[in-house]
């Protein structure tokens, strides 16, 4: 019977690890997801590991060693307990595989750039330099905001780019 183990890998080298260790005949899985990352002052998607620094691997039916893993560019070594190499418990890298986008292979857990009541600072736009409070993402690239104008609280959906964490 095959099992899966967890994998830790050197910071941000979980594809060059995943490429490696397909190359040396090993079954491998990196769940990726899609997240948001802010970059030059614009929200752009990414790809990006679900568990940053680990992945699974499979040795196969046959009990395939694991020692040429630990040496592997990209590889940190095997998560271990006691020693010995952790084994994942049955049927959670299949439960992920099945929970990926069928299209991309990825998950879609994508955080909200903030909380729920947290201040955030108008950086662009029209509401420049004003602050309020996030409530909540309206689409893609749209959020709502509560911004008090004129002594009432209002209800705005603007620019996801135009917004910035108040400190």
């Amino acid at each position: 019977m095959s099992h899966w183990h967890a994998v830790l890998c050197k910071p941000r080298r979980e594809a060059l690890a995943e490429a490696n260790l397909r190359n040396q005949g090993f079954d491998v899985y990196l769940p990726r997801m899609i997240g948001l990352r802010r970059r030059a002052g614009r929200w752009e998607k990414t790809i990006e590991p679900l568990f940053p620094r680990y992945l699974f691997l499979n040795a196969g039916e046959g009990g395939r060693g694991l020692a040429p893993v630990r040496s592997t560019l990209g590889v940190t070594d095997l998560v271990r307990f006691c020693g010995a190499p952790a084994l994942v418990p049955p049927g959670v890298v299949e439960a992920l595989r099945e929970a990926a986008d069928p299209e991309t292979g990825c998950h879609r857990f994508r955080a909200a750039p903030f909380a729920a009541g947290e201040r955030v600072r108008f950086a662009a736009g029209p509401f420049k330099g004003l602050e309020g409070l996030f409530e909540v993402e309206s689409g893609e690239a749209r959020v709502i905001v509560l911004l008090e104008l004129l002594g009432k609280t209002n209800r705005l959906t603007v620019n996801r780019d135009w917004l910035v964490a108040a400190h």
